[in-house]
C-alpha cells in the first residue's frame, strides 16, 4: 500500500493506494469534528482490499486550516464544496475507475443531497440522519445535545470565533459559522429538510444511486428513526437499510463513532466492503 499526503485547495487530505491497480476509488466524507486520522485504520483496509481510499479535514478543521482564521465557514460550505470539491479531484486522479463515497453524519448528508456527484457507482451513509435534538429518545443525552449546541456552543463561538469542541467532547475544534448553523438547524423538526435554502428534498430526490443506510442500535443521535426520515427523502434511489448492534461487532459499544475503530474489522468491516465491491462489477 502506498501513502501519500494531498492538497486540494486548502482542503488538506491522506490517498491510500493498493499497490496493484485499484479496483475502484473511494473518499470518506467525515463528520462533524471528526479529524481523517480518525479514519486512517478503515482507510488503509479498504486500501488493502484494492480500493484506493481518500480521507481529508473539512476547510476550518485539523490540517484544513484554522477554526479562528476560518470563522465564517458553515457545514453549508462543507456540504456544497468541500464534498464536491474532493469528489472531483478523486474522478480525475483515477479516470476509468468505479467511484465511491463512504460519508460519516455530515458526511453522508452531503452525499444524501447529491453532492457528492452523478459519477458514484454507489454510496455509504454511515450514522447519518436527520438530526433534529427534539428526535433525540434519550431525555439526558436531549439535554446536554441542547445545553452544547444552542447555549455552550454559540456562546464561546461570539467570544473566541471557533468553537474548543475538544474541550466539550465533541471532537475537534470548530469554526462559529459552522456551529451556529449546525445548531439553527438541529432547532428544526426536519432539521435542514426545513431550511428553504438548502433545497434539500429537492436534492435528495436526484439522487439514483444504490445507498447503503448504516445505523447503531446504541447511536444516541442517529437513532433508526431519524435515519428513516434521512432515506425517506431518497425517493429515487435503491436504498438498503442496516441496523447493527454491538453483539454483531462483537463489542461492547458502537455508537456514533465505533464503526470505524478496530474492534468491528473483523465483523463489520467485511460486510460494507462487500457491499462496495459489489457496487463495482
Amino acid at each position: 500500500m502506498r501513502t501519500n499526503e494531498v492538497r486540494i485547495g486548502q482542503i488538506a487530505g491522506t490517498l491510500r493506494e493498493p499497490d496493484e491497480t485499484p479496483a475502484a476509488a473511494l473518499v470518506i466524507h467525515p463528520a462533524t469534528a471528526t479529524p481523517e486520522r480518525f479514519y486512517a485504520n478503515f482507510a488503509s483496509y479498504l486500501a488493502g482490499n484494492g480500493i484506493a481510499t481518500l480521507t481529508y479535514d473539512y476547510r476550518g478543521t485539523g490540517r484544513s486550516g484554522s477554526p479562528r482564521a476560518n470563522r465564517s465557514l458553515g457545514m453549508r460550505d462543507w456540504i456544497t464544496e468541500d464534498v464536491p470539491a474532493v469528489t472531483a479531484w478523486t474522478a480525475t486522479r483515477f479516470p476509468g475507475q468505479p467511484q465511491l463515497a463512504i460519508g460519516h453524519s455530515v458526511g453522508g448528508h452531503a452525499l444524501a443531497l447529491g453532492y457528492g456527484g452523478s459519477g458514484l457507482a454507489g454510496l455509504v451513509i454511515l450514522a447519518s440522519h436527520a438530526a433534529s435534538v427534539a428526535a433525540i429518545p434519550d431525555p439526558a443525552e436531549r439535554r446536554r445535545v441542547r445545553l452544547v449546541l444552542h447555549v455552550l456552543g454559540p456562546a464561546l463561538a461570539a467570544v473566541l470565533g471557533y468553537v474548543p469542541a475538544r474541550r466539550l467532547g465533541l471532537g475537534e475544534d470548530i469554526p462559529a459559522t459552522a456551529m451556529r448553523q449546525w445548531g439553527a438547524w438541529a432547532k428544526l423538526d426536519g432539521y435542514f429538510f426545513d431550511d428553504p435554502a438548502m433545497e434539500a428534498a429537492a436534492r435528495a430526490a436526484t439522487v439514483t444511486q444504490p445507498v447503503l443506510a448504516v445505523g447503531f442500535t446504541d447511536d444516541k443521535w442517529a437513532t433508526p428513526a431519524s435515519i428513516d426520515r434521512l432515506t425517506g427523502h431518497l425517493t429515487g434511489a435503491d436504498v438498503e437499510r442496516r441496523t447493527y448492534s454491538p453483539a454483531d461487532g462483537g463489542v461492547d459499544a458502537i455508537g456514533h463513532h465505533g464503526f470505524l475503530r478496530r474492534g468491528v474489522r473483523d465483523t463489520l468491516w467485511p460486510e460494507l466492503l462487500t457491499w462496495l465491491q459489489k457496487q463495482c462489477r
